[in-house]
């Protein structure tokens, strides 16, 4: 998996992009970027998973995981432009109705 991370100049929005696999291997990988994230001074952060391939319940609690810590931090995670793949097992485990997929990171960002 590899992961990257951008945020807009003079936003405290970071969009980290996830490639490849979420899964038990990659899933510690994510969850110590986004509390690196939030340590930055980041509070609003969206993962983008256009171009995760798989994500497996490791990879989910590490979203749920972010999910809960920038709950703590004052912000919040939102998730964008899932695959089909991570849609589907988001549907399956209703978890799509605690990490509402957006389309795409703009629609993720707004109202915030």
């Amino acid at each position: 998996m590899e992961l990257t991370r951008t945020s807009p100049a003079g936003e405290p929005v970071a969009v980290i992009g996830c490639q490849g696999r979420l899964n038990m291997l990659a899933a510690p990988a994510l969850r110590s970027f986004i509390e690196e994230t939030l340590g930055e001074g980041h509070e609003k952060i969206v993962v983008e998973l256009s171009g995760t391939s798989f994500i497996d319940s490791s990879g989910l609690a590490a979203l749920i995981g972010g999910l809960k810590a920038a709950r703590q931090s004052g912000g919040d995670l939102r998730i964008a432009a899932p695959s089909d793949q991570v849609r589907s097992v988001l549907r399956l485990t209703n978890l799509d109705r605690v990490l509402l997929p957006h389309a795409q990171v703009s629609d993720a960002t707004d109202g915030w």
